[in-house]
């Protein structure tokens, strides 16, 4: 397959219009007509893991976070940075990154972090607003299954856990088409009156241009009549970090030593406990510190993240357990939950995870 093929999967798992405003994900190095066959899969994408790329004959790295957060005004290898692009290039290897809208979507990475520690009815902590819009369309009734299935398709109709949403309301339509129109019901210069159907569905914002396409194409009219809304809804599939729950409560620090072991940290920075048992989780993967008031506002006993400062600990203020596992441990089995979906989709598709450990940080025991 071709790069594009890869990179429209992975953003129909992850759309890049979730991802946050300083964020780079998408294709940052690469033809996207250009066939590949082999991927390398990391959490970083570092010298090390272009080099393995090159061993191992791979044509793309698909990492998380994205090697080029800002504009490069020079090319000359002075920083780590110009280094893995200049031999990315050179040696024809496309870097692909899924950062923070992989870690704002329900199956996402934070996802992956709860099932590591076994939470259930897990839910986005922080969903966003304004992603969701509302269309309002007219048709005649003999044709408005059609283009409520066609809006379906394209992606329209979900709400929660339930799809195919929308509402119908009949009605009477009236139109006068002028001497140069060809109009699919009446006559030209005549007004007409037409039983239609109005019919209201929301749909994700950034899927709008495929949406006003499809309509257009399915539509009977020759001008088709639509109105648009933005809303304030929450979305409740997309937002940062998620909340779950132990099926059974335990001990703050028979817990803590369980995370420890799942995430392989060398070391866990957190509050004071509050001798009081923990049921309810909240996580975010990478630095999550912002999410503390609604960790809070959840009801959450514990909240897991990574990259916490000296005074944000304060914050706790003894009403919930702040844990600092490390950046790199929370968010590493980002790579497992990457190859899985791939295979899943392409099998026939080769990827390998990196064995280059990139994380940055190390510990003197």
């Amino acid at each position: 397959m071709n790069i594009t093929q890869l990179s429209t999967f992975l953003e129909s798992i992850a759309p890049l219009a979730y991802q946050e405003d300083y964020d780079n994900s998408g294709l940052i190095v690469g033809d996207p007509n250009r066939e590949i066959s082999k991927a390398l899969i990391s959490l970083d994408c570092t010298e090390e893991v272009v080099d393995e790329a090159i061993q191992n004959k791979c044509d793309i790295i698909i990492s998380h976070h994205p090697i080029v957060f800002r504009g490069l005004k020079k090319l000359n290898g002075k920083t780590y940075i110009e280094r893995v692009v200049i031999k990315a290039i050179k040696h024809d290897i496309a870097l692909y990154a899924i950062h923070t809208n992989f870690d704002n979507v329900l199956n996402g990475v934070n996802a992956k972090i709860c099932a590591k520690l076994g939470l259930t009815q897990c839910r986005i902590l922080s969903p966003k607003q304004n992603l969701l819009k509302k269309l309002v369309t007219f048709c005649p009734t003999t044709h408005a299954d059609q283009v409520r299935e066609a809006l379906f398709r394209t992606g329209a109709g979900h709400i929660g856990n339930y799809s195919e949403c929308s509402f119908y309301a009949q009605g009477t339509g009236t139109f006068k088409g002028n001497g140069s129109t060809k109009p699919f019901i009446g006559e030209k210069e005549q007004q007409h009156h037409e039983q239609e159907v109005r019919i209201e569905t929301i749909y994700p914002a950034h899927i709008e241009h495929l949406l006003f396409k499809i309509l257009k194409e399915v539509h009977p009219y020759e001008e088709v009549a639509f109105d648009t809304y933005p809303l304030d809804n929450h979305s409740p599939q997309v937002g940062s970090g998620m909340i779950g729950i132990l099926e059974k409560t335990v001990e703050e620090e028979t817990f803590l030593r369980h995370v420890k072991k799942q995430f392989n940290a060398k070391v866990i920075r957190h509050t004071a406990f509050r001798n009081k048992m923990i049921q309810r989780v909240a996580v975010c993967g990478g630095a999550g510190s912002f999410l503390l008031p609604q960790a809070m506002r959840a009801g959450a006993d514990l909240f897991i993240t990574a990259d916490y400062k000296y005074h944000e600990f304060f914050d706790a203020e003894k009403k919930i357990v702040i844990a600092d596992i490390g950046h790199f441990e929370s968010e590493q089995f980002t790579q497992e939950l990457l190859q899985e979906l791939i295979t899943k989709n392409f099998p026939k598709f080769v990827t390998r995870l990196t064995v280059q450990n990139t994380n940055p940080i190390n510990y003197l025991i």
